[in-house]
């Protein structure tokens, strides 16, 4: 396996967490129930699911007035199109 293909499936992964993470993080806040911390929620959009963040807090409109998860998980994402681009030239 390439490692551009390992790192995309890596990012999917990575993504899909993310994005599974925010959605019941919100049901948690909706029912008031123990929740996922922010620090958690970032981290794992900042090791490879930006992605999933970001699609995360659109379709659950979760963390959304929130700058820093914005600035945070843009910033990710761009940094992990940046790997993928260089490990598909490489």
């Amino acid at each position: 396996m390439s490692p551009a293909t390992f790192a995309l499936i890596y990012s999917a992964a990575v993504s899909a967490a993310a994005f599974f993470a925010y959605g019941a993080d919100k049901r948690r806040a909706k029912r008031g129930e123990y929740r996922i911390s922010e620090r958690a929620l970032l981290a794992l959009s900042i090791l490879g699911g930006a992605a999933g963040g970001l699609l995360g807090m659109k379709v659950f409109r979760h963390k959304t007035k929130k700058k820093y998860f914005w600035a945070v998980n843009i910033i990710a994402l761009a940094a992990h199109i940046a790997v993928l681009i260089t490990l598909l030239r490489s």
